[in-house]
């Protein structure tokens, strides 16, 4: 009876489909074919052994009413089990199935579906018929049960060997590849940087240098840091080096990006994108020669069309450092010579906590919202002797102070992120909001003892507390717009919003002997408030034709600033109003692997809050400290002209010419400073020059010497001079410098690896230090501006070396020893020379600095699920959340 029964719902379903076919008069609708068909099977390989994560994609005809034709489409597709086995129900009885079948490193396969075959005699049910009368599967239809379950049995797939041979060149990336606009250096397999910070990875990234203060410099000028091509606030010692995929070099960014940065380019730091399924994760934990502790943690999983994810990191900070400074103090007379020695010991660490989800909407649609908690804790102390004599022998004074530092900072933010993706490929929409808001606190003593010699009488004791506080909050609204064009030109365009406001206290206090208490300096103290706001639009034409590309573009920016003494009421205020940043790029692609570039580009560096405050800080006696509030912004136009040549085994050679010309540079200049007892004090300021410029030729290599060695190298020759005459007691001639680093990196039996690099700067001008201070709190940097027009920065180099053991299953886990500094050479010296002064300060490193890190990953890989995400929110929000230092 059940056999009759289905046989007529079939008979009265095909008549139905016969009577209204596709497009018929009278506007009958196609009936859909019954859905009750179901096929298992599995996938092996020729030794018999499952295969898993394969993609196996069942295929069928639909009618289309535009072609009224049938095309062929997915009906459904599934991912093989671990066992190797997959499954497919509420299929289609009726038309051709096709089976496709797809597994990394097999030959893709298609097979032939199709139900209600009649078996032959000594078949089994659900096995294919034999060719005959009646169905196209041949034989009768079978209409039992069984003729809608169709099990496939063993499917053996073929090895593909040009696949495998593909795959396995496509899982090492290059180390260095060339866009129009960038180089992109992979530094995933960098061992030296393994637990440390992005500080470290920066010091072996051809063209940039890092000193010993953490400052990073790109062709002798300081660049802005992007996070996944967004700027950045956050501080590159708190970026873990084990998050950082590869390293973008914009030597001359373009119009796509924010205008402000000057002369210096842009360091866009790629981060690992956490593009897998399922559940997957990592653990890390390391600790240095100090005891200085860093561990991190981050788990992923998906289900359905949610993605969630959760990442730690903490960092501990236990270096210590030196420093000498010798002073010609030429305001006294007769001159007086001052030696001082300063021993630093940094102290405490941050945690960084991140959770975020990303919601699937639709095939198009990506929401995501994650939320940062960042919290930090330093204490670092310093005992710093000083010993003053006059020229003619008679001893001025010994002085000893301790300093003790404790600083607190928290923040906590909220990041949103849209993208959509168009039906056009390459069509896209993106949007995204960052809002945060952080408060710090600072407590710094300064305890002095002073006598009249070395171990002679005490004097005279000081101690002096200075007490700070701020909150820093900004927010940023940013939309980008990519359309492609006929053939392979492409429109981008964009709009910005940067809002930010910071507060900041300070007091001064001296403790009076007398009452036993602290009393207030109203005159050596200070609270402002400032707001910032920067807005722009940019819009960008690219393509190609044949061998030859371009990239032309044109970026608007207006700015406000306004800054408030709230003691005093002071307001000091800089609008700038719309400028025009163009840019172009061209390539031509030549024969025999070789590629030509050229490019130009406008750019602006706007003077900080810090740099325009004139607030004096008169913590360091030898070394005041001032802003200046008539500072005008800086411009800069650059040139630069590349050719890339690769060579057999994807050895390559670029070697660049550049030019970059700058009107009005913000340089640091060594002033004096008349105080309230008649005594002239040095303070280090800012002013602005007449110009700069700096023209230079770099050459970077990147060689695969043996299959166990590769290594790159890159050098760097460039001229440099600031044009000062309109500044007082200034005489900065032109002088030639060159940088030169290489890293060496060997893969050893067992699973070792190894890594060697070094590097080396000669004598060069001292580049301004555009950053530094408390970004909120605790006013201006303690230890002055870096001088550019009055001195230099002498030679200096050093080597690092790491090991690296991989083990556990498919090498999930692995070990690595880092020594950086290895023969203690890398010494930092300071000239600078000034009608009021002369000095000279070398500083020492922590050298060598010995790290031992372990890692271990778990979960599996898909590297197609995050395509879909529009990660800029998410990486700004990252960045942001570290404002606070």
């Amino acid at each position: 009876m059940k056999k009759i029964v289905l046989l007529i719902t079939l008979i009265v379903a095909t008549a139905n489909l016969m009577a209204q076919p596709p497009g018929a008069p009278g506007g009958g609708k196609m009936q859909a074919p019954p859905s009750i068909g179901s096929v298992i099977g599995k996938l092996v390989d020729s030794a018999g052994k499952p295969v898993s994560g394969a993609s196996v994609i069942m295929m069928g005809g639909k009618f289309d009413t535009v072609s009224k034709k049938m095309k062929e489409v997915m009906i459904k597709g599934v991912n093989t089990k671990a066992n190797g086995e997959f499954s497919f129900s509420d299929l289609p009885i009726f038309g051709p199935l096709k089976l496709k079948i797809s597994a990394t490193g097999f030959a893709p396969m298609e097979k032939s579906v199709s139900f209600m075959d009649k078996p032959a005699d000594g078949q089994a049910p659900g096995a294919r018929a034999k060719p005959g009368n009646g169905t196209p599967g041949g034989g009768m239809p079978d209409f039992s049960a069984a003729g809608f379950d169709k099990d496939l049995g063993k499917i053996v797939l073929t090895i593909d060997a040009k696949q495998l041979e593909a795959v396995v060149v496509t899982a090492k990336k290059p180390g260095l590849t060339m866009d129009i606009d960038k180089k992109v250096f992979n530094v995933e397999k960098n061992l030296v940087s393994t637990g440390g910070t992005a500080l470290d990875v920066m010091k072996n990234v051809p063209s940039v240098q890092v000193d010993i203060d953490g400052n990073v410099t790109l062709r002798n000028a300081t660049p802005q840091i992007y996070i996944d091509g967004r700027p950045s606030t956050l501080s590159l010692d708190q970026i873990p080096a084990d998050a950082i995929e590869s390293v973008e070099v914009i030597t001359n960014p373009s119009a796509k990006y924010d205008a402000s940065g000057g002369n210096a380019g842009i360091l866009n730091i790629i981060l690992k994108k956490n593009k897998k399924s399922g559940y997957n994760g990592n653990l890390n934990a390391g600790v240095d020669k100090r005891g200085g502790i860093n561990a991190g943690a981050g788990i992923n999983f998906r289900q359905d069309k949610f993605n969630v994810s959760a990442n730690f990191f903490m960092n501990q900070n236990k270096n210590r450092s030196e420093t000498e400074t010798s002073l010609e103090d030429l305001l006294t007379t007769p001159t007086m010579f001052i030696d001082q020695h300063s021993q630093s010991q940094n102290g405490g660490g941050f945690l960084f906590g991140k959770i975020g989800v990303d919601y699937f909407a639709t095939n198009r649609s990506t929401f995501s919202l994650s939320a940062i908690r960042v919290r930090g804790s330093m204490k670092p102390t310093d005992f710093l002797t000083s010993d003053s004599l006059y020229a003619d022998g008679s001893m001025k004074s010994y002085s000893e102070r301790t300093t003790n530092t404790d600083r607190l900072f928290n923040a906590t933010g909220l990041t949103a992120g849209y993208k959509y993706l168009f039906p056009k490929k390459g069509e896209e929409l993106t949007a995204d909001i960052n809002f945060f808001k952080g408060n710090n606190e600072s407590n710094n003593l300064y305890s002095t003892s002073i006598y009249d010699s070395k171990g002679g009488i005490l004097r005279n004791d000081m101690i002096q507390n200075i007490v700070g506080s701020g909150t820093n909050q900004f927010t940023t609204i940013q939309t980008d717009y990519v359309k492609p064009l006929k053939g392979t030109t492409k429109l981008e365009a964009g709009l910005r919003a940067q809002l930010r406001s910071l507060t900041s206290n300070q007091s001064n206090f001296y403790y009076d002997f007398a009452s036993e208490e602290f009393v207030e300096v109203p005159s050596a103290s200070a609270n402002y408030k400032n707001n910032d706001n920067v807005y722009a639009a940019y819009l960008t034409f690219s393509g190609t034709v044949k061998n030859f590309g371009y990239k032309a573009g044109l970026r608007a920016e207006s700015s406000f600033y306004e800054g408030e003494m709230t003691d005093t009421k002071q307001v000091f205020t800089n609008t700038y109003p719309i400028s025009l940043f163009p840019s172009i790029f061209l390539s031509q692609k030549l024969k025999n692997k070789q590629e030509l570039q050229l490019n130009f580009t406008r750019r602006v560096n706007r003077p900080f809050f810090l740099q325009l405050i004139p607030f004096v800080d008169s913590s360091n006696a030898l070394n005041w400290t001032k802003g200046n509030p008539d500072l005008k912004p800086e411009f800069t136009s650059s040139v630069e002209a590349a050719y890339l040549k690769t060579l057999k085994g994807n050895n390559t050679i670029l070697a660049s010419v550049y030019y970059k010309y700058t009107t009005d540079l913000i340089t640091g200049y060594m002033d004096t400073l008349t105080s309230s007892n008649g005594i002239k004090h040095p303070v280090n300021t800012y002013v602005n020059a007449n110009s700069s410029y700096m023209a230079g030729f770099e050459l970077t290599s990147q060689n695969q010497i043996t299959k166990w060695w590769d290594m790159n190298t890159n050098v760097n020759i460039y001229n440099s001079k600031i044009n000062s005459e309109n500044i007082a007691g200034t005489a900065n001639e032109a002088l030639w410098s060159w940088f030169a680093k290489f890293n060496a990196n060997f893969k050893l039996p067992e699973n070792f690896s190894a890594q060697f690099s070094g590097s080396y700067q000669s004598k060069t001008n001292t580049p301004v230090n555009t950053g530094g201070g408390f970004m909120g709190g605790g006013g201006p940097p303690m230890g002055g501006s870096r001088t550019s027009s009055q001195g230099y920065t002498k030679a200096n180099y050093g080597f690092d070396v790491a090991i690296k053991k991989s083990f556990l299953k498919n090498n999930a886990a692995s070990a690595t020893l880092s020594v950086n500094d290895i023969f203690m050479t890398r010494v930092y010296s300071q000239y600078t020379e000034s009608p009021y002064f002369i000095q000279t300060t070398v500083r020492t490193p922590d050298s060598p600095m010995f790290r031992l890190n372990l890692t271990y990953r778990f979960g599996k890989m898909d590297m197609s699920l995050f395509k879909r995400k529009n990660m800029k929110a998410e990486s700004e929000g990252s960045s942001g959340a570290m404002q606070m230092q």
